[in-house]
């Protein structure tokens, strides 16, 4: 995709990893990742996961309630726009249709081999402006073979996080077979936590001075 440089844009986020803009292109918004404000330290780990981001978005091109890869060329990744809210923003306070939608979304990403892998982010999670969910920010994405047994647990783990996020909004609504997939993690869970999470937080909160709290992400 060719976007003039005169384009009309708008910040929708900024941190450490480059820009999120909005931008007005000739066939309407498209979200762009802008690498380029990136610091010269974190550009191998910001193209990283922009590369990462952009092979996801091509496995599951075509899939709805999720961005379409518009064009990557290791400085910006452009994906179509969808008009929603974050999860934070619109809580789906009481509506189990929307944690059912959810549920079948994430059904039909898994099938096509794709573990979101950071769902615990309410920022990631979308109100679409018709009440639909949506997911966005495949950064962290993993794709393999859905059969596998590590594609399984990963999947289970998506599914956990959205079950955490139902127990926080339409907690009287979780069945008795969910309440026990909440209850049982995982040795990923748990090793992420012992030894991961403390290094993460440390980066992200003393280092690069982010505002990430789990259930309600970096705020735009």
């Amino acid at each position: 995709m060719t976007v003039s440089n005169d384009a009309p844009t708008h910040a929708l986020k900024a941190d450490s990893f480059g820009r999120i803009l909005l931008v007005q292109g000739p066939e309407g918004p498209f979200v762009r990742r802008d690498l380029g404000a990136t610091p010269l330290w974190l550009r191998l780990p910001a193209w990283w996961l922009a590369r990462r981001e952009a092979r996801a978005l091509r496995h599951i091109h075509g899939m709805a309630d999720v961005p379409q890869l518009l064009d990557w060329d290791g400085r910006h990744l452009d994906r179509s726009f969808m008009a929603g809210d974050a999860m934070y923003q619109r809580p789906p306070r009481g509506d189990v249709a929307w944690f059912r939608a959810a549920r079948r979304l994430l059904q039909q990403l898994h099938r096509r081999g794709v573990a979101h892998n950071d769902l615990a982010k309410e920022a990631n999670w979308l109100v679409t402006e018709d009440g639909r969910p949506a997911l966005i920010d495949f950064q962290l994405a993993v794709i393999g073979d859905p059969r596998s047994r590590w594609m399984r647990l990963l999947a289970r783990e998506d599914l956990r996080h959205l079950l955490k996020h139902k127990r926080m909004y339409c907690r009287e609504s979780l069945t008795p077979v969910e309440k026990r997939v909440l209850k049982r993690t995982s040795w990923v869970r748990d090793l992420w936590f012992a030894t991961g999470k403390p290094v993460y937080r440390f980066v992200t909160r003393r280092i690069l001075h982010w505002e990430d709290n789990e259930g309600q992400g970096p705020k735009p």
